[in-house]
């Protein structure tokens, strides 16, 4: 059984970046974010991947299944995007095979996070197996110049959490017509 929902050509005719995270729910941000890293590194596709057992985030608000279903509804309109959904954890196992790996300044923050590890050493080799690093600024978050992936400003400011409670119009339309949120 195949690892990556779409299959990785070796020989460079295909360039593929990464995007692990919950999406629950989907925003306009990550779909901002995605577009970008597709553009500022030259990608023909990126996938959105879900981990069945993510480091950081025991329970969502929504089921793993649920989230790929709307996920997969947004890709439809973007012949760049997929979806897959994954066993690993450790986002430097999820990166494998792609040539950039895309996350959230929160997201580069847990990967330096000696406590998701099983010692220094497991760390060092995790971060040294990881491809082009493309991250997006969040609020509060610093981010390494040589990895920032410059996005609008709005989009620092977003998150799955307040998309979920208080700002419902920043989830993609997907994820509203879906009603998985509604009141979270």
């Amino acid at each position: 059984m195949p690892r990556h929902y779409v299959p990785v050509d070796h020989h460079g005719a295909v360039r593929q970046g990464v995007y692990p995270g919950s999406f629950d729910p989907p925003t306009l941000a990550h779909l901002t974010v995605a577009d970008t890293a597709r553009r500022r590194h030259s990608l023909d596709r990126v996938v959105w991947t879900l981990s069945r057992h993510p480091l950081g985030k025991e329970r969502g608000r929504t089921t793993v299944e649920e989230r790929r279903t709307v996920l997969d509804r947004v890709a439809i309109d973007h012949a760049w995007l997929a979806v897959n959904v994954v066993d690993a954890r450790l986002v430097a196992d999820l990166a494998d095979d792609y040539d950039v790996v895309v996350m959230g300044a929160d997201k580069w923050h847990q990967l330096h996070d000696p406590s998701f590890y099983e010692d220094g050493a497991a760390m060092a080799k995790a971060l040294s197996r990881l491809p082009t690093c493309a991250v997006a600024p969040r609020d509060g978050l610093e981010v390494p110049l040589e990895v920032l992936l410059e996005v609008p400003r709005w989009v620092a400011r977003q998150s799955s959490t307040a998309a979920a409670a208080t700002e419902p119009w920043t989830m993609l339309s997907a994820a509203r017509s879906f009603g998985l949120w509604d009141g979270s």
